[in-house]
């Protein structure tokens, strides 16, 4: 049927099933461009989309004629495909078969308008750049130009090896032909060298003759077999493995080689022999298929065609002979028609022009020389090639075999057929190396190809007869347009050296993931000199030795390795840029602004180019970092001015460039001072780099947003401190919640600045340290505020009377009058309890801790951020730095971390003391002044003494160290001691009418003094004893003066009477003193004895202590809430206003009774 009469068909049939939807009712509603119509009997259903339609009938019904023609015209452009659960078809216009292969050359970028979605490739770089689309949305920073340059240079692909241009095989031949030839040569060359080579069925019945030899009588000796060396066994059979060599092809080649090895007595192996013997001796049955045999056979053909008709010296009649036979053999009638007699005499025939041919002489005189290596030196260098890539694992061709050394021994075999020299074998070695780290990208393969490059003689050293042989395997390359004749040698490094040079074009790219690569390829590069295609020519001289050239090394003294890094420097960095804007124009990472990755980008190739490339680099070309650091600085200069212009505060899109920006500047500025420390080791000049202008432009935005950040940050940490319950944060994180939360705000805030990664100065530190102070400030002075005057919670002193036995009952006095408390100090004593103290102290020394880490990471960030003393080194001559500028900055900032941390430390401390005291206080003044305080030594001392309340002191610090920090735990430990040492001599000296105390008294209470102390020893587990014994100093010279003679006491008062009239008190400040006038009168005042109370009472008409009632009130046991038992007063040996207001009246009444006393005494 004709094409075209198919094509009308479909066109009708697709008409037809379009009416027949149209007519089904399936389609509810039709619009056209003039509106809505019933039908379409007058539209063009070839210009309609049938995908649309089967669209609209799924979706409601409703077709849009315009929408549908633009659906067919959009589907036009594409392939008919067939959609299908087994996968996607299409049909093609052309013919397959008629357009032949698909070219190897990779297209041309082309810039579409469309969207193209391109899986990515981590493996390779190179791959996801030759399928990016580059047209994306509009390009304000000139982006588009560099991407498109760097598709263009990934558009030509990564090459391999050059080629050596070795003259081409003309027939044919291809890798595994001379892969298969090369094994053939390997095993002829083994027999003729003396290595035996048995085939595979001697192996198994030599085995079978070893078993029965075992069974034999020992005198008898089996035959004598021809023995292979075990060792050689496994070698040739890890060689087959490794050249993909059958058992069933090895074992036939085996056993012709050994026939051919038997017939031949004298004289070299040679390929024309190899290939004759074989096809005498391996026939069709030989084969499983016929397919096989033929390729087999046409391999042989070719190898003899190659030799002996295309590169042989012969005669017109000997060439047309070898034409002839050869193609007697490649006819199927050879099998077939031909008997063995006519066989033997084609293979005669030809074997007579192979013997004529080997039988010249070779040209150079080299020992072992045949004609053979000069001919056809273009066959034998690549069945040599094939023979190394023996040496590597076929199963991980990166690797080196175990059996390598062993295994290039019989390599070396074939050297005499191959016509291969040492130096050859060097450079070709080599070769392999390089091409097979081309293939798997194992690095180690460079370093043997480098110790391989490495050992080939120079031309110089070669003997003449050598040097003539090797100058005459020409290679033809093509330098500058034209083809330039090389030797072997030579071709291999120009190979090298020129995919070294396409390397290093780029080493961004190819040595990126791979860094040491980067120093084997230039080691690479350095093996084989870098030469350039002037430097092949001059040395080229069929003359002439070869030249040393290639053996160049880069080194300072040759300027030319330098002026070629610089090149490689300027390109690769070029391309790098253009590959960043690659990455930018097609980056989907969002809210963040084109600058700031373009810069964290280019700042990742500094990095490289610092770290990785320049150190290699330097050693040959030291200033070309200078090179990267121009490139890199003026191509994001451009884009950056003009943003920079256009700031004015700090936006995100403003912090996120500026940082970026900074970083990179920074980057720079580390690689210009490298650049610096060559330039003096190398004396060359320096252009000077200038610093991008950030500082300039963020440093008041900044600081703007450090003032913003202040009341915010007061507001935050106010409102924690409100919200605060004073309940520890866990079991193991005593302190409150709310420094927590403090501290966290003040940390982000720090991280914040210094996270913007901007230049700061010292006014930008101090106003953090301002937010810092006042932050952690304002929350310990609330702290403090919600505290009050531990003398709020000691109660009243009782009026001073004198000891009597009162022996009439009469109406006695209420002794203990209360004071009502300020509302505002009865709210704050309500919740200040000793738990919620306890947790304020750990608050605190949390504090503590914190204070020094923030100021710790503050330093550190401030070292990292700071502006260093040669910032401007890039912008200005190099020069001496003044060392006092240096010191007078450190010091001025120094200063200020000193004032913003020791004040507020210093203020946590004494908040800390404070509480401290609060808390031993409030036990025993306030929660144990019932228990304690009112019943110790009342009435009598034997019935009330301290060990009786001694259990209560240890509830309270039982729980008092369950809610305490260790670190603290003494402390507190000692402010409950020094409270009860308090509350103990307030007993002796303000207990009130109800204590006093006899001299047998004085022993108990020195026993329960003695109690005391070794409670809160603890055994050695508490408070260490020096620190007791040190506290209870006080507390036992009171003791002692009870223990004194009434007279003596009277006499001690007198002469602090004189004191206080000669106007020397020395309780100005209300504190009781062991020799003074108050104290003296209060330990007569509780003294069991009558001479006491007949003094106190002639002397200063102090009441008995019988008039008194004092019984502890009802109300003082049910406190809180009412404290109105509590008169203001520092401490129980600190005398409050109201008490120094009496005792003004109490110094009349001393210094008159010190007169009188005087009177009677003259």
């Amino acid at each position: 049927m004709e094409p075209d009469s198919l094509l009308q068909r479909y066109r009708r049939d697709r008409r037809k099933l379009l009416e027949f939807l149209f007519s089904s009712g399936l389609i509810k509603e039709i619009r056209t461009p003039s509106g809505p119509t019933p039908s379409l009997s007058d539209a063009d259903f070839d210009t309609i989309s049938a995908d649309y339609i089967l669209h609209c009938v799924k979706s409601g019904g409703i077709l849009d004629v315009s929408e549908a023609t633009k659906k067919f015209n959009a589907e036009s452009t594409y392939p008919i495909m067939i959609h299908s659960k087994s996968g996607d078809s299409y049909f093609l216009i052309s013919d397959p078969d008629m357009a032949g292969s698909p070219p190897r050359r990779v297209p041309p970028p082309a810039i579409t308008s469309g969207t193209a979605n391109h899986a990515s490739s981590s493996s390779s770089q190179l791959d996801s750049f030759k399928a990016k689309n580059v047209n994306m949305l509009v390009d304000d920073y000139g982006l588009k130009h560099k991407a498109e340059k760097a598709v263009g240079r990934a558009s030509l692909g990564d090459s391999g090896i050059p080629s050596l241009g070795l003259p081409p095989l003309k027939t044919g031949l291809s890798d595994d032909d001379l892969r298969e030839s090369a094994y053939e040569l390997l095993l002829a060359s083994m027999l003729f060298s003396g290595i035996e080579v048995c085939p595979v069925e001697d192996r198994k019945k030599e085995k079978g003759t070893k078993l029965l030899s075992r069974l034999k009588s020992k005198r008898e000796k089996p035959n004598s077999h021809p023995q292979l060396s075990e060792r050689h066994s496994e070698l040739i059979d890890t060689i087959r493995a490794q050249m993909q060599i059958s058992e069933a092809m090895d074992a036939c080649i085996r056993r012709n080689m050994v026939q051919l090895a038997a017939r031949r007595t004298s004289g070299q192996i040679d390929l024309p022999q190899i290939s004759l013997g074989l096809l005498i001796g391996i026939f069709r049955s030989d084969f499983p298929n016929e397919k096989s045999y033929t390729q087999w056979k046409s391999r042989q053909v070719n190898i003899l065609e190659e030799i002996l008709y295309f590169s042989a010296k012969l005669p017109e009649t000997e060439r047309l002979t070898i034409k002839s036979c050869l193609s007697k053999i490649r006819e199927k009638e050879w099998d077939v028609a031909m008997s063995p007699s006519q066989r033997v005499e084609v293979i005669s025939s030809i074997r007579q022009v192979a013997l004529k041919v080997s039988s010249q002489q070779g040209q150079f005189g080299l020992q072992n020389e045949t004609y053979y290596w000069h001919a056809v030196y273009h066959v034998n260098i690549r069945l040599y090639e094939k023979l190394l890539y023996v040496m590597f694992d076929i199963l991980d061709e990166g690797q080196l075999i175990e059996e390598a050394d062993a295994i290039l021994l019989l390599i070396k075999l074939t050297w005499s057929t191959l016509g291969i020299t040492q130096k050859m074998h060097d450079a070709l070695y080599g070769l392999v190396f390089v091409q097979q780290f081309v293939h798997t990208d194992e690095g180690t393969l460079l370093e043997h190809a480098v110790r391989q490059l490495q050992r080939v003689v120079p031309a110089e050293e070669d003997d003449w007869n050598e040097g003539q042989y090797v100058n005459s395997l020409v290679c033809l390359k093509q330098c500058d347009g034209s083809q330039t004749k090389l030797n072997l040698v030579q071709a291999i490094f120009l190979s090298i050296g020129t995919w070294c040079d396409s390397k290093l074009q780029d080493y961004h790219l190819h040595f990126t993931e791979k860094p040491d690569n980067f120093r084997r390829a230039m080691a690479l590069a350095s093996a084989v000199g870098m030469l350039t295609c002037a430097e092949i020519k001059a040395s080229f001289c069929p003359d002439v030795t070869l030249s040393c050239a290639y053996l160049l090394t880069m080194n300072a003294s040759n300027s030319s390795p330098g002026e070629k890094i610089k090149n490689y420097v300027e390109r690769s960095v070029e391309a790098a840029i253009g590959r960043v804007a690659c990455i930018i124009l097609e980056s989907k990472v969002e809210k963040m602004h084109p600058l700031a990755l373009l810069a964290n980008q280019l700042r990742l190739v500094a990095d490289r180019e610092m770290n990785t490339f320049f150190p290699v680099f330097r050693q040959w070309a030291p200033e070309s970092i200078m090179i990267s650091v121009q490139q890199l600085h003026q191509f994001y200069g451009e884009r950056l001015i003009p943003f920079l212009k256009g700031v004015s505060s700090l936006s995100e899109d403003a912090r996120s460039v500026l940082s970026a920006a900074y970083m990179l500047d920074q980057k720079l500025t580390q690689l210009y001072s490298s650049a610096l420390e060559e330039q003096r080791v190398h004396d060359s000049t320096m252009p000077h780099m200038h610093h991008y202008q950030i500082e300039k432009v963020s440093g008041p935005i900044i600081l703007d947003w450090v003032i913003g950040q202040h009341s915010h940050i007061l507001e935050w940490t106010g409102r924690a401190l409100d919200l605060e319950e004073w309940e520890p944060l866990s079991f193991h994180q005593r302190q409150a919640a709310s420094i927590v939360e403090v501290f966290r705000i003040l940390e982000e805030t720090v991280d914040q600045l210094f996270g913007m990664h901007l230049p700061l100065d010292i006014t930008h530190l101090q106003a953090l340290l301002s937010i810092v102070f006042h932050s952690l400030d304002g929350y310990l002075q609330r702290v403090l505020n919600q505290l009050v005057e531990k003398s709020h919670l000691y109660p009243a002193a009782p009026p001073l009377t004198r000891y009597t036995e009162a022996v009439i009952p009469i109406m006695k006095k209420r002794l203990n009058e209360y004071t009502v408390l300020d509302e505002n100090v009865l709210d704050k004593l309500t919740e200040l309890t000793v738990p919620k103290l306890c947790i304020r102290l750990n608050t605190l020394q949390y504090f503590q801790k914190q204070v020094g880490l923030l100021e710790d990471g503050i330093r550190k960030s401030w070292e990292l951020a700071r502006p260093s003393p040669n910032k401007r080194q890039g912008e200005e001559e190099p020069g001496e730095i003044l060392e006092s500028d240096a010191l007078t900055h450190d010091e001025a900032v120094d200063e200020l971390f000193v004032t913003t941390f020791n004040i507020v430390r210093d203020t946590a401390n004494d908040i800390g003391r404070k509480i401290c005291e609060l808390i031993g206080t409030r036990v025993v003044f306030w929660d144990l002044r019932d228990t304690f305080l009112f019943h110790l030594y009342r009435g009598n001392v034997e019935s009330a003494r301290l060990e009786s309340f001694l259990a209560d002191f240890d509830t309270v610090l039982d729980n008092v160290c369950g809610l305490i920090d260790d670190a603290v735990r003494d402390l507190v430990v000692l402010s409950v001691y020094q409270a009860s040492l308090e509350g103990f001599v307030w007993v002796l000296l303000d207990g009130g009418p109800s204590r006093a105390f006899s001299d047998s008294d004085i022993i108990l209470m020195e026993e329960d003094l003695m109690m005391l102390k070794e409670f809160f020893i603890a055994e050695g587990e508490g408070l260490p004893r020096s620190l007791v014994e040190q506290e209870a100093k006080f507390a036992e010279r009171i003791l002692h003066m009870f223990s004194l003679q009434t007279e003596t006491v009277i006499q001690m008062l007198m002469t602090a009477s004189e004191i206080i009239s000669m106007g020397l008190d020395s309780n100005k400040h209300g504190q009781l003193h062991l020799g003074d006038a108050h104290t003296l009168v209060r330990v007569l005042c509780h003294k069991k004895d009558r001479e006491a109370s007949k003094f106190l009472k002639v002397q200063y008409q102090l009441p008995m202590s019988s008039d008194y009632e004092d019984a502890p009130s009802r109300d003082s046991t049910s406190r809180p809430p009412f404290i109105s038992d509590v008169l203001k007063r520092s401490t129980s040996i600190r005398w409050s206003k109201k008490g120094q207001s009496g005792l003004k009246s109490m110094k009349k009444k001393l210094q008159e009774a010190t007169n009188e006393i005087r009177n009677v005494a003259r």
